[in-house]
């Protein structure tokens, strides 16, 4: 059978068993988007910018566990996917995304809406590829897919010029494909597990230390069991939130700048660090001098290069997570259970630390805290919302505030930090889980970054609740400039903010105001309570509030700054 090179772009997606395609058409892809519109097996979601459709297919896989799919054109097109794509990159996303390119003959000649893509996106893609032969269409989407979701995860780029989508050749889609220079390392070297298992139950203090490699292996059962099994205490990472259950006993919270007083010190402290899934980034370690001083490490991932690239590791063990944590339950059952006397020290000690109460607010104020809005957006969800949310103070507090039990219901931009990714995310995660509540927690900053996007939402129905916690600033950007800039807040005040219900409305969704604390239980109800609509929660907080714990810049673990007891009073290191 004879297709276009058009043809084949679809057909390999269909066969490839994709649900979803997020794009934008353009001039390089209308022989694309012509095959779409003859082929029934597609389900293409027009977002309004291409930087949205993106952020929706890295949403989409973050919440389902398959590869997001994008379809944008040359150019323009391309190059407003470069922030998005970088985004999954750093965060290990698998994703597949295919650009319009001008015509072959063009290429070089600086031709209308022409950008070197490829070159572009070199930095952050784990692989990309022009294609110059209709014969190598479907055989490079298949090893775009399989390059995307082996290995250590990342976004795979496609560059197809304008005419080889026009010309013909005989489709055959490869049933599997092999790379002799691509040959990810799976199951783990069992001498090396067991060396860090006699390691772990050896130590007095121990720490499991999990991260988003945890959620992306699908690892978190086999890590509850694990954790549960040593009766160890278990601190995940900003992207390895819900990997490990937050109403568990064993577990201290979130690490690193915003993290909680407990798991920070229990990492100062630890004997033994057992590493799953995570890399030692600088948001977790603070001064890397002042990291762990007594602990021995071992670290489980998949990509070997993440392996002592910040922190020496002691044992290193490569594999991916799920098989590696598989194979110490087994190995496990064969050496002495551990006793419980052994760290009952270092239990007594932890929970001093929980004394402390880090994460407490002012329950009396009578403006709104934002601590409230997602403590109180929790208890209304359940616990069971997916929640996406941009970058900044909204973000550290839905991670500290929200209770994630489950994997993959925490979709944030950890690594790039990218404002704008949360509400295309939450559609992303909507179109991947029809029937469940999503949410989007955001900033008065961060919304207008793909506030557009709220067509997209009208235009397929999709009923998220976007909670606003508009503080008239940057507010991440304030608390640093109150800290270190002697309250100097250079361009941070926000003082054109729209009205955010008039512009939900104007969109065709329903938006509502809320400026008293005593009004957020119920507005958060009566938003989740219409089941079908998109509701826009403008909430109006305390312009003043900061995140705490933080661990200052140049400061380790044991330097953190927690909430004073007089917030007018000047921050005292704990």
């Amino acid at each position: 059978m004879e297709l276009s090179g058009a043809e084949i772009v679809v057909q390999s997606l269909v066969d490839e068993g994709v649900e979803f395609v997020f794009g934008y058409p353009g001039g390089a892809t209308l022989h694309i988007y012509d095959a779409i519109y003859n082929h029934d097996g597609i389900n293409h979601i027009l977002t309004r910018h291409e930087q949205g459709a993106a952020h929706a297919a890295d949403g989409y896989s973050r919440s389902t566990g398959k590869t997001g799919v994008v379809l944008v054109t040359s150019g323009p097109g391309a190059t407003n996917v470069v922030t998005a794509v970088a985004t999954a990159h750093m965060d290990s996303i698998p994703m597949v995304v295919l650009t319009g390119q001008v015509m072959s003959q063009l290429i070089g000649n600086d031709a209308f809406q022409e950008a070197d893509i490829v070159g572009i996106t070199r930095p952050c893609v784990k692989h990309n590829v022009l294609i110059k032969d209709v014969h190598d269409i479907a055989s490079a989407i298949k090893k775009a897919f399989h390059i995307a979701e082996t290995g250590r995860p990342g976004p795979v780029l496609v560059d197809i010029p304008k005419d080889i989508t026009a010309e013909k050749t005989k489709y055959v889609y490869p049933d599997r494909v092999s790379l002799r220079s691509y040959q990810p390392k799976v199951k783990g070297n069992d001498r090396q597990i067991k060396r860090g298992l006699e390691m772990l139950l050896a130590a007095e203090r121990p720490i499991i230390y999990s991260g988003g490699g945890a959620v992306l292996a699908n690892a978190h059962k086999e890590l509850t069991e694990l954790a549960q099994y040593l009766g160890a205490p278990v601190t995940n990472t900003l992207m390895g939130l819900g990997a490990y259950p937050a109403s568990d006993a064993q577990f201290v919270g979130m690490l690193g700048m915003h993290g909680t007083y407990e798991a920070n010190m229990a990492m100062y402290e630890a004997d033994l660090i057992f590493t799953v899934g995570a890399r030692f980034d600088d948001r977790v370690t603070g001064e890397l001098s002042k990291f762990s001083p007594k602990a021995k490490i071992v670290q489980i991932d998949i990509d070997p290069a993440s392996i002592s690239k910040n922190v020496k590791t002691d044992i290193p063990i490569v594999g991916d997570v799920k098989v590696v944590l598989t194979q110490c339950l087994q190995i496990l059952k064969s050496l002495p259970k551990p006793e419980a006397e052994r760290t009952k020290a270092w239990w007594e000690q932890i929970n001093q630390w929980r004394g402390k109460n880090c994460l407490k607010f002012d329950t009396s104020s009578p403006m709104i805290k934002p601590q409230h809005v997602i403590k109180s957006l929790c208890e209304v969800t359940r616990g069971e919302a997916f929640v996406a949310s941009d970058v900044g103070q909204h973000q550290m507090f839905a991670a500290q505030y929200y209770d994630f039990n489950k994997p993959r219901r925490w979709i944030n931009s950890g690594g790039l930090g990218t404002m704008g990714f949360g509400l295309p995310a939450a559609m992303g995660a909507q179109f991947g889980n029809p029937d469940a509540q999503v949410a989007c927690v955001t900033g008065d900053g961060s919304i207008l970054m793909c506030i557009q996007e709220l067509a997209t939402c009208l235009q397929y129905k999709l009923p998220i609740k976007i909670i606003c916690l508009n503080n008239r600033y940057l507010g991440m950007v304030r608390q640093w400039q109150e800290f270190f800039y002697e309250r100097r807040y250079s361009h941070t005040y926000m003082d054109s903010v729209p009205d955010f219900v008039a512009l939900a409305e104007s969109f065709g969704h329903v938006g509502m105001r809320i400026d008293k604390p005593g009004d957020v239980d119920g507005a958060l109800k009566e938003a989740f309570d219409l089941k079908d609509r998109l509701v826009f929660l403008d909430v109006v907080t305390d312009q003043g509030e900061n995140v705490f714990p933080m661990i200052p810049a140049g400061a380790g673990h044991s330097e953190m700054v927690l909430r004073p007891e007089n917030e007018n009073e000047p921050q005292e290191q704990a």
